[in-house]
């Protein structure tokens, strides 16, 4: 009887593997859940983050920063390595007027299946290395070029410093591919929630200025609709102080710092 229970319990053990009981999903709720991936912080307040990758840009970058001066807005904005040294001044700007400089890789290279690790590491780090030259700080958020992720970019990115920082499903304008000012702004505008990750590009290839022209109409609507816009980090600090207890004796919460 004891071999019939043992080869009954063999047989279920191998029933679980092959039918994936017991091993993680790893979907987006596995990564969110552990906080190896940031796509949106949801909020009480009235804040989201506008994101622009792919830059600096001379052309689009500058007017991008004119229109966010002129509404108060701040941006985080995922530079490539390659064009941070290209266009240093361009990224001095960016810190100089209170936005957020954060990793994009150097060669905005895709980390599908085929890239390896020592590949990874390279893309990250000379990135990393530029922006402390130039500005004397690290940047601590990172954002894997098409959104291509695995665990390898993961560990790697935090082996190195950083949060991987994706973007809101519902607030991809897809305005890489230049589908019309009415698109990028509609997208923008009908989805807005608070705490949403919007991303834009900065430089599209081909010159496309879709994005500046759909900001002109997306920056005085969200502030007509009382929408705070601030920087990816600024978000993660503000969703942190909402999380922490409220002390019963003053009523008031926490410090929101984020710890680095």
């Amino acid at each position: 009887m004891r071999h019939v229970g043992l080869r009954l319990l063999a047989v279920a053990l191998c029933l679980t593997v092959l039918c994936g009981f017991g091993i993680p999903r790893k979907d987006r709720y596995f990564y969110e859940s552990r906080g190896d991936i940031i796509w949106e912080l949801p909020l009480e307040r009235k804040e989201l983050a506008l994101t622009f990758d792919d830059g600096p840009e001379p052309r689009t970058t500058n007017q991008i920063l004119d229109l966010l001066k002129q509404y108060h807005a701040k941006a985080t904005f995922f530079v490539i390595g390659y064009r941070v040294e290209k266009y240093p001044d361009i990224v001095k700007r960016e810190i100089a007027e209170g936005h957020e400089v954060a990793n994009h890789t150097f060669n905005h290279v895709f980390f599908t299946k085929g890239v390896g690790s020592e590949t990874i590491q390279r893309e990250i780090a000379r990135t990393d290395r530029s922006l402390r030259q130039l500005t004397g700080k690290k940047p601590f958020l990172f954002r894997p070029p098409g959104g291509y992720y695995n665990d390898k970019s993961i560990d790697i990115a935090r082996k190195l410093g950083y949060t991987t920082v994706l973007w809101s499903w519902h607030q991809d304008t897809e305005d890489w591919r230049s589908p019309g000012v009415r698109h990028i702004a509609n997208k923008v505008l009908k989805n807005a929630r608070n705490g949403d990750i919007v991303l834009l590009h900065d430089y599209v290839s081909g010159g496309s200025i879709h994005t500046v022209k759909a900001l002109q109409v997306i920056l005085p609507e969200l502030e007509r609709r009382g929408f705070r816009l601030v920087t990816v980090s600024e978000l993660i600090r503000d969703k942190t102080g909402e999380l922490l207890p409220v002390s019963k004796s003053s009523g008031v919460t926490g410090s929101s710092k984020r710890a680095e």
